[in-house]
């Protein structure tokens, strides 16, 4: 329920800042190159936005498998060595995010306490910045519950996007449509 709940917010939030991030990049080249003025702060706002939708997108990608890696190795080796190596690099990976979730909470904190805001937004710069944290948290809670799946044996490892079969599946389509067009032709 509480899985759901969170895979839904995340979602939405993921929609809401590209919906956001491309309505305002869209009127800031309208009013540029149509009216030869812009606005003051439509620069860092889609900055700040777009970091957001990087860092939500990165929990998200663990998510659906949107993620690339290098398993060339990993695939030699049995089921047993693959969730092992899967193992180390999640708790790797849970390491990072755990410094990171560290150095945020500094530099937030910091931020708070100088009471710094943003340069063209009214808003202060740690309420901006609180990506680093939502973020990484996010991307620690997706680690832990494939690191739960790899020990439990329902998962080898990451799901990644298979860029080279994928490609390999395409260019054999476009070929067999090739052919089929050429034939057609021919006769």
């Amino acid at each position: 329920m509480l899985r759901r709940l969170i895979d839904q917010a995340e979602e939405s939030v993921i929609s809401l800042l590209l919906v956001a991030m491309t309505l305002l990049v869209f009127y800031e080249v309208i009013l540029r190159f149509g009216f030869g003025t812009g606005l003051s702060w439509g620069q860092e706002a889609t900055l700040h936005l777009s970091a957001w939708f990087v860092l939500f997108g990165a929990s998200y990608g663990i998510k659906v498998g949107a993620h690339i890696g290098v398993d060339a190795f990993v695939r030699l080796l049995p089921p047993l060595g693959q969730r092992l190596i899967s193992a180390l690099a999640i708790l790797l990976s849970l390491v990072y995010c755990g410094l990171f979730l560290y150095g945020s909470w500094v530099y937030l904190a910091k931020m708070h306490l100088i009471g710094i805001e943003l340069e063209d937004i009214p808003i202060p710069a740690w309420l901006a910045h609180g990506i680093l944290l939502v973020g990484f948290a996010l991307l620690s809670l997706r680690l832990l519950g494939l690191l739960y799946r790899v020990a439990r044996g329902s998962a080898t490892g990451f799901q990644k996007a298979g860029e080279a079969e994928q490609s390999l599946r395409l260019a054999d389509e476009l070929k067999r449509d090739e052919v089929g067009s050429n034939a057609e032709r021919a006769s």
